[in-house]
């Protein structure tokens, strides 16, 4: 593993913000029974707390296969964007591995770094050949330039300070490094639909451009899930990019693919994007 080894610690405390790569609102509109509740989130640490408080929740539901759109089209249309594996790859947000075991299977050395203790625990249980640093996004505990790639799928919505996180994963790539991440897309964040209907409006009640807190209750099949974020607009990403020295390369919407669609209201993700990618590279 190179410089980053001795960063590699057990899990030893809860750092400040918690992300496990959730996939979020996407996760309700399935070909099963589901039930989703949005509610605007309130309160201090909410962001720290929430996937601790929800981490043994967050397991069962992300390793139940096929349980959400990660295993049904979600991963594979992210692992498109993907530069070829370097030295090393530092998962921001790894929450229980899964797409670190992923990288790993396809060539990637991967620094996997989430800031819940438990869901460390189970990262490493799953694949004690991966190392697993326990911090916050906003402060990496790995050197300067050590890696090629930083990837932050679907975790940048859960953090508190995303100039920081994003700052933080510029300052460990090499230069030429690239970061990739997937994120809720902000206008699924800010609206819904108002109904089942393919061809249903969507609706954003009050403001795109205001940040915020918010909640998603998911139940489907037995397993429960909360799903706690912000809402940003698109255009913090980008400035968090700019302020970091990254230089956008790609950035994609992707619909939902044809061979995931089970129902006919699951075609209004083909509308209206549930993902934002996005690659950037270290320009200095």
């Amino acid at each position: 593993m190179g410089d980053a080894e001795e960063t590699v610690r057990e899990p030893s405390s809860v750092a400040d913000p918690p992300s496990a790569g959730a996939e979020g609102p996407g996760d309700a509109d399935d070909d099963r029974s589901a039930r989703v509740t949005r509610r605007i989130a309130s309160g201090e640490r909410v962001l720290r707390d929430a996937w601790e408080r929800n981490a043994e929740l967050w397991i069962a539901w992300a390793r139940t296969p096929m349980h959400d759109s990660f295993w049904r089209f979600h991963r594979d249309q992210f692992l498109t964007l993907l530069p070829e594996p370097g030295a090393l790859t530092v998962d921001i947000g790894a929450g229980e591995g899964r797409l670190s075991r992923e990288l790993a299977r396809r060539g990637h050395t991967v620094v996997a770094v989430d800031a819940s203790p438990t869901l460390a625990v189970a990262a490493r249980g799953a694949d004690p050949t991966t190392g697993i640093v326990v911090a916050d996004a906003a402060a990496l505990s790995l050197r300067d330039g050590v890696a090629d790639l930083a990837i932050a799928f679907m975790s940048l919505q859960d953090v508190d300070d995303l100039h920081g996180a994003v700052h933080e994963a510029a300052r460990v790539l090499r230069p030429s490094g690239h970061l990739c991440m997937a994120i809720v897309h902000p206008l699924n964040s800010a609206g819904q639909f108002v109904d089942d209907d393919p061809d249903g409006n969507f609706v954003i009640d009050g403001s795109y451009l205001a940040p915020r807190l918010y909640s998603d209750e998911l139940e489907r099949e037995g397993l429960t899930m909360e799903f706690v974020s912000t809402h940003r607009p698109l255009q913090e990403y980008i400035a968090a990019c700019r302020d970091a020295g990254l230089l956008i390369e790609e950035l994609r919407e992707p619909a939902m693919p044809d061979e995931a669609i089970r129902r006919p209201r699951q075609r209004r993700w083909q509308r209206v994007p549930l993902f934002l990618h996005l690659r950037a590279i270290r320009s200095r």
